[in-house]
């Protein structure tokens, strides 16, 4: 059987931040398709993306793409002839037989070397607070523990639990389970809730890692769109109805990437609407935490009805503390405890015992987070006005991302140019299944004021370079491509991520 070809979006994303070495492009391109080849992905026998949809993709000139190919040719690793394409050589490694492999620049970068790119794109905490290392420091163990807690340690479980009972949302320690992140506790949702050729609802855009794991498990999205104030409720009813999902995932305070705000009577209908239909609501509660104005935070959607949250400590705290949880009905709970239990017989306990420490004195924690993102909000603000006026930017009210739209021109191409200038960014494309927000950037503001000024100078050095041979895009929905939706249904033979060299958290 001869081998698929890979999709070009995936094809993109495996070739990770290929350009930010140092030396001619033609030759740093093919040095990363030699890594592949010879790692097996592609597969021998592969068809290669055509030189002028690669250089489109990519943002090069057509030569050096053909330079780069022709490289590989000579030494044996491609075969190029008239009329059939570029192929992986039949002598090259073949791979043993392996599990599907994900192509979400989301982990793929994770695994790259450092170098002297700013990531725009990795939206997590550089500088963890002094408590964390004060928790660690003083972390005690009591005697006669296993060690094993495939549901969460029972002070954490209970914590969290008291957490959700001050926001007005009674909930006991069997109804939370606690994970190694939020990302798994999306996971083992997905594993449990989503078979293949399932539906599943998704706000368009929104978070890409859990879009990566829908298209694992191949659902078939159904993308409701996004706009200034959340999820168009009203479509994400008409959805529910007509499809009836596996589950609805959605990021109702300070939606990744846009920082919209679900208002509180919209979020009531949701969940009314899905606990009528029966559709397993999972709510996002990852951001919720990041207002940059202090008040009463908005009702949680688990106030109105039967909903699943997801939380985390890793955009508060740090991302390197992999502690989030599923806050659910008692029964569905124990299910995921003992998926759990099958994978990893219970998440790190010295983290666990430091995030029940940390959560004990929270509200400070929190507070002068929110004062380092507000801060860090304004400056990136002001250095887009400064250096790129053009971009429309507007101000949220907290989360840790800018929704930037782009005048003209491509995101995806856009983002290959600025990594070349040092900076990794995350198209808006990546994260929307509808395929639009193709003029669309998401960038995120964690970054000390200065990093923040030195991308941005790169970025603008970058857009002068790109700007003039940039053709204006159609208007669409959003900045909608003029070229077709990187994002197939799931599921179908072209179902890959829209990807680049970056990653998003």
């Amino acid at each position: 059987m001869e081998p698929i070809a890979t999709p070009l979006d995936e094809f993109v994303a495996r070739l990770g931040r290929w350009s930010a070495g140092r030396g001619p492009l033609y030759l740093l391109l093919a040095a990363r398709l030699r890594q592949l080849i010879d790692e097996g992905v592609p597969a021998p026998g592969a068809l290669l993306p055509p030189d002028r949809r690669l250089a489109g993709a990519l943002a090069v000139g057509r030569t050096t793409v053909v330079a780069a190919y022709d490289v590989l040719r000579q030494e044996g690793r491609l075969v190029r002839r008239q009329g059939s394409g570029t192929r992986v050589a039949s002598a090259a490694l073949v791979p043993g037989p392996r599990v599907r492999e994900t192509s979400n620049p989301l982990f793929l970068h994770l695994l790259e070397t450092p170098d002297d790119v700013i990531l725009m794109s990795c939206a997590a905490p550089v500088d963890p607070p002094t408590e964390l290392t004060e928790a660690y420091r003083t972390l005690t163990f009591p005697a006669g523990d296993l060690g094993y807690h495939p549901a969460g340690l029972p002070a954490l479980r209970e914590a969290v639990a008291e957490r959700y009972g001050a926001r007005g949302v009674p909930t006991g320690p069997e109804q939370v389970l606690v994970t190694t992140g939020a990302q798994q506790a999306l996971s083992l949702l997905t594993r449990l809730l989503v078979a293949p050729g399932d539906g599943v609802l998704v706000e368009a855009p929104t978070y890409p890692g859990a879009l990566d794991l829908f298209r694992e498990a191949a659902a078939v999205p159904h993308p409701v769109e996004v706009g200034p104030a959340g999820v168009d409720v009203a479509g994400a009813v008409a959805v529910m109805e007509r499809h009836r999902p596996a589950l609805a995932y959605v990021i109702p305070r300070f939606q990744n990437p846009t920082g919209a705000v679900l208002p509180p009577l919209a979020g009531r209908r949701l969940v009314e609407a899905a606990n009528r239909l029966g559709v397993p609501l999972v709510d996002d509660e990852v951001p919720v935490d990041l207002a940059f104005e202090a008040g009463a935070p908005s009702p949680s959607l688990s106030s109105y009805g039967d909903v699943v949250a997801v939380g985390s400590l890793s955009k508060v705290v740090w991302g390197g503390l992999r502690i989030g949880w599923v806050r659910g009905p008692a029964p569905l709970i124990a299910r995921l405890a003992r998926l759990k239990a099958l994978h990893d017989l219970g998440t790190d306990v010295p983290a666990q015992w430091v995030a029940t420490r940390l959560l004990a004195g929270f509200a400070p924690i929190v507070a002068a987070r929110a004062r380092t993102l507000r801060a860090r909000h304004d400056h990136l603000r002001a250095e887009l006005a400064r250096r790129l006026p053009s971009w429309s930017c507007p101000p949220a009210g907290g989360g840790q991302t800018l929704w930037v739209r782009l005048p003209h021109g491509d995101g995806v191409a856009f983002a290959q140019v600025a990594l070349r200038h040092g900076v990794a960014l995350l198209p808006g494309a990546t994260m929307d299944a509808l395929g639009g927000s193709a003029r669309c950037l998401r960038l995120h503001h964690m970054l000390p004021p200065e990093v923040l000024s030195e991308a941005v100078d790169r970025l603008a050095r970058a857009w002068d370079e790109y700007a003039p041979q940039a053709a204006p895009s159609s208007p669409g929905r959003a900045g909608s491509p003029a070229f077709p939706p990187p994002f197939p249904p799931v599921g179908s033979p072209a179902g890959s991520p829209a990807a680049l060299n970056a990653i998003a958290v």
